[in-house]
């Protein structure tokens, strides 16, 4: 480690920085993937392990802003993190992230996020699974069997050069409800969402996007979605992303979906846990969740920041002992006050009523995992019994927290 340094990659080292990333990543992409992927960088925070004159190590950030319970915190979200094969095991990972949070303290940034690749790496830097997807598959070969009215106001297609004007300040509404969401950019929309050709499957048609709302009036709800056709297989609907005001409007935007002429499977990928299509369909042989994932894995840079930077649903008096072994501010014992009114995070020498991993932390910040899952899995210790009740109560968010946009 004595003869790496950890330093900014400028501009004109992105396309260098790109080749390592490539390289780790077993990957080989087409020149406008490779101009797409250089443009993303010039926008984020890009650190460097280097030694000598050679890049080793390669971490990005996008400078993103995430909602919370009761708001929003800026949040680097993490991305082409990557380490030559050469130098694996030798602080290169550690380093660089040990620099990446060093600034997000000093730019207020409480929390940082990422998805992992492996999820094996991230947990021991203090990262936990603050959001979690369902996938779902609907076998439309058949009418989709509904326990609720759908609303019957009119469906329309529309442009998906116009969806940023028409559908982003609806998204937008949406991040209040749910944590863990990123605001979006027009250009994240334009070149992320709704880009012409899709960089996982080519044979799949371009962005489709349904809006359900009276013409001239307030959007109610979309979905974003893709087609494929093939002769060896029932015709393909990928959902991409369906939002919804209410359940009778995600019920008439699920039966569009799954009426689409040519077409008997829709596969949804990064659905909310808590989607009420679960409750209202009427035969779940034909709605199943075939996989459940870990989404958005969160890290508390300054637990005092995040925890006083959210909103409480029921007061809470407790004493938390979190260990954090790669940054010692967060490290010890505080008494969590907290209620509706507001929240103080202070240092004490008071008895814990509770220990845990800061990455345990994480993973209900969101209020995503509860506290007394964690104690049954044994990842936390009560030590004062009511203490995991109490502060499930506080953590708790109407809806759960939910993220679909990869990085």
């Amino acid at each position: 480690m004595e003869s790496v340094q950890f330093r900014d990659i400028p501009e004109a080292g992105i396309d260098r920085a790109l080749s390592l990333s490539y390289l780790v990543f077993h990957d080989n992409p087409e020149e406008e993937k490779r101009k797409h992927h250089h443009d993303l960088l010039r926008g984020c925070t890009r650190i460097g392990a280097y030694e000598g004159g050679e890049l080793v190590g390669f971490v990005a950030a996008f400078p993103f802003t995430v909602s919370v319970p009761g708001g929003e915190l800026p949040c680097p979200c993490l991305t082409f993190v990557s380490v030559a094969p050469t130098h694996r095991r030798r602080g290169v990972l550690s380093g660089m992230l040990a620099e990446l949070f060093a600034r997000a303290a000093a730019d207020g940034a409480p929390i940082a996020s990422l998805w992992a690749s492996e999820d094996a790496i991230y947990g021991r830097f203090g990262f936990g699974p603050a959001t979690h997807g369902h996938t779902v598959e609907i076998d439309a070969r058949r009418p989709l069997a509904l326990r609720i009215t759908p609303d019957d106001r009119p469906l329309r297609l529309i442009d998906p050069s116009d969806a940023p004007d028409l559908l982003g300040g609806y998204y937008d509404a949406t991040r209040t409800e749910r944590a863990g969401r990123i605001a979006r950019a027009e250009s994240w929309w334009r070149e992320e969402w709704l880009v012409e050709e899709d960089e996982e499957d080519d044979e799949l048609s371009p962005p489709r996007v349904v809006v359900l709302g009276d013409p001239g009036g307030p959007v109610a709800g979309y979905a974003i979605y893709r087609t494929r056709t093939r002769d060896d297989a029932p015709g393909l609907v990928r959902l991409d992303e369906l939002e919804a005001d209410t359940p009778a409007v995600a019920a008439a935007l699920w039966r569009y979906l799954a009426s689409i002429d040519l077409t008997g499977l829709i596969r949804a990928w990064g659905r909310p846990v808590d989607d009420p299509l679960h409750l209202f369909a009427a035969d779940r042989d034909q709605v199943r969740v075939t996989g459940q994932f870990p989404a958005l894995w969160m890290r508390l840079v300054d637990v005092r920041g995040a925890l006083e930077s959210r909103s409480w649903a029921a007061p809470v008096d407790v004493v938390l002992d979190v260990r954090d072994d790669r940054l010692p501010a967060n490290e010890g014992r505080h008494r969590l006050t907290a209620s509706p009114e507001g929240c103080a995070y202070e240092r004490t020498e008071a008895p814990a009523d509770l220990t845990l991993d800061v990455r345990d932390l994480a993973a209900c910040y969101l209020g995503g995992t509860r506290i007394d899952a964690l104690i049954r899995a044994g990842l936390a210790t009560e030590h004062t019994p009511g203490t995991a009740a109490a502060l499930d109560a506080a953590l708790r968010t109407p809806l759960l927290p939910h993220t679909v946009d990869e990085f």
